[in-house]
């Protein structure tokens, strides 16, 4: 199969496809021809559907997917201004969770949601490690207690920075700093030889966590979590990565404890126009 095809019928020529193209991969020779792939687009597409979604007549079918598999944008569930400001700025970093698992269904959802997320050239590197039973996101907390206990022995400086010390007692006087008694943690990983690979995790990790937010749940950036997972080989060699993965971030996940009524005060943001 061609790298994509027109439908002459449906096809208006107004090169819109041509125009939207990242990779600059479609042209359209003269008024009476319809878009073709430039000489080399075989070896050049990124498959990013861009020319596939754009086209208004649904004239353009990819090799990698049609108009009809593609969801369509409803204007009447897109939110107004308002409303996303308020959504994004009630977003709140949840630390206390409700001793109640989520459903998997809802789980897959929201990883379903996080792969729409954008990657440097359309790459889609991430892969998920979903922990999911409770018990076992408090065994791997004890790990990452046990990397804290040998950073405060041969890297005191370094545990010292990211007050390592504080944690390990609160650890042993029975409270979570880790995963914060989170009943589920996903770690976002992939492939340490693709360039892309940190910005693509880092920016699908955000989605998973806005989507939570949306779907009336909380979620937490598991800074400690993730520092052992890329840092300490036991701690890697338990997660079980494929080879030449790394942990690129990791969430705590779950029901929200409590509520909250207000949107707390942030600094201004600090602008430099040029």
């Amino acid at each position: 199969m061609s790298l994509f095809t027109v439908d002459r019928e449906k096809c208006k020529k107004d090169a819109i496809c041509v125009h939207i193209c990242p990779v600059g991969l479609i042209e359209l020779k003269d008024d009476s021809a319809v878009p073709t792939p430039v000489h080399d687009a075989e070896d050049l597409c990124i498959s990013c559907g861009h020319c596939v979604a754009v086209c208004p007549h649904g004239a353009l079918s990819h090799r990698a997917m049609t108009p009809v598999q593609c969801i369509p944008v409803l204007k009447e569930l897109q939110p107004a201004q308002e409303q996303v400001a308020q959504f994004l700025r009630s977003r709140r970093s949840i630390r206390v969770y409700q001793d109640k698992a989520v459903d998997r269904k809802m789980l897959t959802k929201l990883v379903d949601i996080a792969r729409f997320a954008p990657s440097g050239i359309n790459s889609q590197p991430v892969e998920w490690l979903i922990i999911y039973d409770r018990d076992e996101v408090q065994r791997m907390a004890g790990l990452v207690i046990d990397w804290m206990r040998a950073m405060l022995k041969d890297r005191p400086q370094f545990a010292a920075a990211l007050h390592m010390e504080r944690a390990v007692k609160r650890w042993e006087n029975g409270s979570d700093s880790i995963c914060r008694r989170a009943p589920h943690i996903f770690i976002a990983h992939a492939r340490k030889d693709n360039p892309m690979a940190a910005s693509s995790c880092s920016i699908a990790l955000t989605y998973l966590e806005l989507a939570a937010h949306a779907c009336g749940l909380g979620a937490c950036w598991a800074g400690y979590f993730d520092a052992a997972a890329r840092f300490w080989p036991a701690m890697r060699k338990e997660l079980g990565f494929s080879e030449g993965h790394v942990s690129y971030g990791a969430m705590m996940l779950g029901y929200s404890k409590y509520s909250y009524y207000r949107i707390p005060q942030r600094t201004e943001a600090r602008i430099t126009w040029r």
